[in-house]
């Protein structure tokens, strides 16, 4: 399944949040084809493999105030919330084992919770790369539910999504369409 929408306009920052803890799978795979296409645009990108950072789930405690004082955890969020605050798009990249999110990239979405108020209704556009073994689509409609659900809540526009459904292993991945979907998406902001 692939959809794209065209972002006019000049040189963004891109973040790209990967979340599988496979170096080269599948879903990492479509990530390095969409940081190509967005570099070779011109893009400024920047990449947070968060699978192999420490990222401590939300505690809900509120000390952040969503936004008003820094979270009191102190882990790889710390590095990655400057950089979300600053970009203008933000690619999601995951893996789908279980008819969403992989459990790594909801912890990361689930942290942003101490930033809500900087990023809610901020000008900026996301991207969603998943990829799944399964061929149907059930896996892919709950994944791509909840990230328009999210991009809903945040008031940011879709700039596109690749959902890679058939991709057990990489040579399924390399064998289909998808890293190429990837890529033109990557180019096409």
């Amino acid at each position: 399944m692939l959809s794209s929408s065209s972002i006019e306009g000049s040189i963004m920052n891109v973040v790209v949040i990967t979340s599988s803890h496979h170096r080269a799978g599948t879903s990492a795979l479509l990530a390095d084809r969409f940081c190509a296409g967005a570099a070779e645009a011109g893009h400024s990108v920047r990449r947070f493999d968060m699978a192999f950072e420490k990222v401590g789930f939300c505690l809900a405690c509120d000390v952040c105030g969503c936004g008003e004082r820094p979270c009191v955890q102190h882990d790889a969020m710390e590095a990655l919330y400057p950089a979300v605050e600053a970009a203008d798009l933000i690619a999601f990249v995951t893996p789908i084992y279980y008819y969403s999110y992989s459990g790594r990239l909801k912890c990361v979405i689930d942290r942003f919770y101490a930033i809500d108020s900087i990023l809610e209704g901020s000008d900026k556009s996301g991207v969603l790369l998943a990829t799944c073994a399964d061929t149907t689509s059930e896996s892919l409609v709950n994944c791509s539910a909840s990230y328009e659900s999210l991009l809903s809540y945040m008031g940011w526009k879709d700039a596109g999504q690749v959902l890679a459904s058939g991709c057990s292993k990489r040579s399924d991945a390399e064998n289909s369409e998808y890293p190429q979907a990837a890529y033109e998406l990557g180019a096409s902001i």
